[in-house]
């Protein structure tokens, strides 16, 4: 089978939409003949990997950035949809000149996975499978008054897109020309025009490192010791840590040692100390800012409990994470990746009103402090993480090929 794949985020060492493109990547090269189009700075970082294991030297990586003088105002994630939309334009014609020279077929669009955003036009012209794809889900007004300024317009406006959808060429085109679409989540999968959403189904894009699952260090820990909790992501609005934080305030009241660490940077970080402040839980939060990769493996081993307050599919590295590290979990049912979790190794909150979703977090965190409780789920989250490991999802996907795709 011969493939070719257009992962913009594709990078060996990273987390997030990064790791995930080479992943996926890996796992896909031991079933077909690969082509992936990436971004030319990612090549140093790839081939200084593939030195070292020669076994995945059969992937043909192509590489495209568009001129330096067309993207000097790119920094970061600064200009990045400008950007993605240009190169996406930029690889149409290496694409269409690949697939013809190699005979192949099967285009599989991997990242970025955000159904509104530009696809090949030759590459879903061809049998096209498209994502896994999300960000048709949306935050509700209610949880937005509690934002700042730029934060509540922001998701105001993508209210607007979302609910307008159809008016969005790329994502009609997309549907339309898709063989398959992989939806992170439920809300994406039901958001698809009803004509299309026979090719669409449930499948997420993230799973366990193999090797990061840890195992147990038998540590016992008296009653009265701190109960620890940990939050990791981007400090954006939508991702629930002001949620997190009154939550933690509310438990405190009835236990008071329990302790939340929370990792990422971000424009919300200002924001966000002063709802510490104001909540009178300086002492019990901790915001420990962007650190590094050994850090955040150690935070992991001595964590208690992952937090995972996102109001949408986000943080989903981090869950898997958690299993992998034998730690339970408490999540908001985005109807996405919180399908491979159950109840024996996560809390899953129903995303209610507000107030709702503050106290029902508040109660989870209080019912996570029973240590007997923690170590029984810490056994199941490692029992778990050896069925879903980046082997584990190849294969589904390789199957799920074989089955919509009528590829041999």
């Amino acid at each position: 089978m011969k493939m070719l794949i257009s992962a913009y985020a594709c990078e060996p060492g990273h987390g997030s939409e990064i790791g995930v493109g080479w992943h996926w990547v890996l796992e896909l090269s031991k079933y077909a003949e690969l082509w992936v189009v990436t971004r030319a700075s990612n090549r140093s970082a790839i081939e200084a990997w593939i030195a070292l294991h020669p076994q995945y030297e059969a992937i043909h990586f192509l590489y495209y950035d568009l001129p330096r003088w067309m993207r000097f105002w790119k920094k970061g994630l600064r200009g990045v949809r400008l950007y993605y939309h240009l190169w996406q334009i930029g690889i149409n014609r290496m694409i269409a000149r690949t697939m013809q020279a190699n005979d192949i077929d099967l285009f599989h669009h991997l990242t970025y996975g955000n159904a509104l955003w530009k696809v090949s036009a030759y590459g879903r012209k061809q049998c096209f499978i498209w994502g896994p794809v999300g960000g048709l889900e949306t935050i509700p007004g209610e949880y937005t008054r509690h934002y700042g300024t730029v934060a509540r317009l922001r998701e105001w406006l993508r209210r607007i897109v979302v609910n307008n959808r159809i008016l969005n060429v790329h994502f009609m085109r997309n549907c339309r020309d898709a063989r398959l679409i992989l939806c992170k989540t439920e809300i994406t999968r039901q958001l698809i025009p009803k004509k299309y959403r026979d090719k669409a189904i449930l499948f997420t894009d993230v799973a366990v490192d193999p090797e990061t699952i840890v195992l147990p260090s038998h540590q016992q820990t008296a009653n009265d010791a701190p109960v620890n909790y940990l939050m990791v992501g981007r400090l954006d609005a939508w991702r629930g840590f002001d949620i997190a934080i009154e939550g933690v305030a509310e438990a405190a009241k009835q236990n008071p040692h329990i302790c939340l660490s929370i990792v990422g940077s971000g424009t919300d970080a200002k924001w966000l100390r002063r709802l510490i402040r104001q909540r009178n839980v300086e002492n019990r939060v901790i915001m420990l800012g962007k650190v590094s990769t050994a850090y955040y493996e150690a935070l992991m081993r001595n964590t208690d409990v992952v937090i995972n307050a996102a109001l949408k599919e986000a943080g989903v590295t981090v869950a898997f994470d958690s299993l992998a590290y034998g730690k339970p979990v408490i999540c908001i049912d985005t109807t996405g990746y919180t399908r491979y979790f159950n109840h024996t190794n996560t809390l899953k909150i129903p995303r209610g009103n507000r107030a709702e979703t503050v106290q029902r977090l508040s109660q989870t965190i209080l019912k996570l402090t029973d240590r007997e409780m923690r170590e029984q789920m810490a056994v199941d989250a490692r029992n778990i993480a050896a069925q879903q490991t980046w082997e584990v999802r190849g294969k589904e996907f390789y199957d799920v090929i074989i089955q919509h795709c009528s590829i041999q």
